[in-house]
């Protein structure tokens, strides 16, 4: 039997589970420059931070509009914008805009999300 690569039939807790193992990685690869002019010059630890708020973005566009309504907390619009941003704008995306959305923004994001899960 031929398997798909793609998941199907997934729900809002499994796109908010996204979020979430996202925003860890995010958290781990932080912690391997030491600052905004670290993090600038590396390309590895930048593009890895920039795919994984890509996969936020998309998560956030994926969940349904009844729960983004539930939860009008979370700025559901912006982080797709930011995604946006990312996907078509590849070559001007503002490094310490990334810089510093990996650094403040998550932990709200964090914040507000992890207790969706429990």
């Amino acid at each position: 039997m031929k398997q798909s690569l793609f998941m199907k039939n997934k729900d809002d807790r499994t796109y908010l589970e996204h979020i979430m193992e996202a925003v860890g990685k995010i958290e781990k690869y932080v912690k391997l420059v030491a600052d905004f002019e670290d993090f600038s010059k590396n390309d590895l630890v930048f593009d890895a931070i920039v795919r994984e708020l890509e996969i936020i973005g998309e998560a956030s566009n994926n969940i349904s509009d009844e729960f983004q309504k539930e939860h009008a907390d979370i700025p559901w619009r912006k982080i797709v914008g930011i995604r946006n941003t990312l996907i078509h704008e590849y070559f001007g995306v503002n490094k310490l805009v990334v810089w510093e959305t990996s650094h403040r923004n998550l932990k709200e994001l964090k914040a507000i999300v992890k207790p969706l899960l429990k």
